[in-house]
């Protein structure tokens, strides 16, 4: 880990951001930052950027110095994002105009609350600061339920939308036992599986699924997803699907962007240059015909696309998530407090047994356009997950459901 730069005391005000896809925690977060700020001497108002840095450049902020307790308490409770979010990538030009309105407003102090498209938007607005001589402390907290944020032992959002996806697949496995068929669940990854490999903790005592698991960081061959489903159906005379959305063949093309691009003509890309992977039922619909039409039109195969339902379900929050995910926001604060010229806290787990985590900042550059995936060890045959994942995800999830057959 590189050293991390300090400076005197900055004193000025502060901007809040959230960006990126919303998460049932990401307000914790926030919240925990504002808590923090609220003890920082150096600090004088707080405002919250609305969508992110489009709200910056548009100069729509909200002053959040003296929001009462009790309604921070309530906002940090909610799933979502409060302030808004954006998928904006800014250049120089972009970096200059936000300059103009933090400047107006005397603010000294950033903090950008996202994953890992929002930690490199973080970098590219201290990297320019520093280059144009605007005097900027810039600090990215965690947040991505695809858990991909490099240097972290998992992130805050994974956790309960994990909870969501075993829920889901624990209740759709027991409905595909009652009436017996082969169903297809099409979960969020675009490059790591380790929401889609959550789906494991579906599987208990009573025999719910799922019965096979396609996680992006193994290669997805047709042919053989086709004799995986007729080996378990023959078998089970049911079966159940999780995938991840960013399943690829050989070539490392997704299957959905490939399918995209046999419909439109086109494949959609945000600012950051992702393929648009959630937008629709496709890749679902795709798996379920490729079975029909190879292994029987008569069968009955069904699937669903969880699409941005994973994101922000209310009711399914991990405990130690939303825990985690203000600690996150008010160590962001303190390292601001410490003098830190730019950081991105991260999450490390320091005992298994019992739990327990630190927050630790590292450089913007150590996160910064990085991506982590699912260990090799967890892949088992390209279709499953390795019962081993369940210790590291029960932690971060929580107690499930307890369900028994007769």
């Amino acid at each position: 880990m590189s050293t991390l730069s300090t400076g005197p005391s900055l004193p000025g005000n502060a901007v809040i951001a959230q960006s990126g896809g919303p998460t049932a925690v990401i307000n914790q977060s926030l919240v925990g930052c504002i808590e923090a700020l609220r003890e920082f001497s150096d600090i004088g108002r707080i405002y919250g950027a609305r969508h992110a840095v489009a709200g910056m450049v548009a100069d729509d902020f909200v002053d959040l110095t003296e929001t009462p307790d009790r309604t921070l308490a309530r906002v940090a409770a909610t799933p979502s994002s409060a302030l808004g979010t954006s998928r904006d990538k800014p250049d120089e030009a972009y970096c200059e105009r936000i300059f103009e309105r933090l400047a107006a407003r005397e603010i000294r102090h950033f903090f950008y609350i996202g994953g890992n498209d929002s930690s490199d938007t973080c970098r590219i607005v201290s990297e320019v600061a520093r280059a144009r001589g605007y005097e900027l402390r810039a600090f990215h907290i965690p947040k991505t339920i695809d858990n991909d944020l490099v240097k972290n032992d998992h992130t805050p959002g994974f956790g309960s939308a994990a909870r969501f996806v075993a829920c889901a697949l624990m209740g759709d496995s027991l409905d595909n036992a009652a009436l017996p068929g082969i169903k297809i669940d099409v979960i969020m990854g675009r490059h790591a599986g380790f929401l889609t490999a959550a789906s494991l903790l579906a599987r208990t005592p009573a025999g719910s699924g799922p019965h096979l698991i396609y996680v992006p960081e193994a290669t997805f061959d047709l042919d053989r997803f086709v004799a995986d489903v007729d080996r378990i159906y023959t078998r089970e005379g049911r079966c159940v699907i999780a995938v991840s959305e960013g399943i690829h063949d050989e070539s490392g093309t997704p299957i959905a962007a490939r399918i995209a691009e046999q419909l439109t003509g086109e494949v959609e890309v945000d600012a950051h240059g992702n393929v648009q992977l959630s937008g629709s039922g496709a890749l679902g619909d795709h798996l379920a015909n490729l079975i029909k039409s190879r292994l029987g039109k008569k069968l009955r195969v069904r699937s669903d696309t969880f699409g941005y339902l994973q994101r922000s379900f209310a009711g399914c929050v991990s405990p130690s998530d939303a825990t985690e995910a203000r600690e996150a926001g008010r160590a962001a604060g303190r390292a601001a407090a410490d003098g830190l010229l730019e950081a991105s806290i991260t999450i490390e787990r320091t005992s298994s047994d019992p739990y327990s985590v630190a927050y630790t900042p590292v450089r913007l550059s150590e996160v910064a356009r990085k991506t982590r995936t699912l260990e090799p060890k967890y892949i088992v045959d390209g279709c499953d997950i390795a019962e081993e994942f369940r210790g590291y995800l029960a932690p971060l999830v929580g107690d499930l459901p307890v369900v028994e057959g007769l």
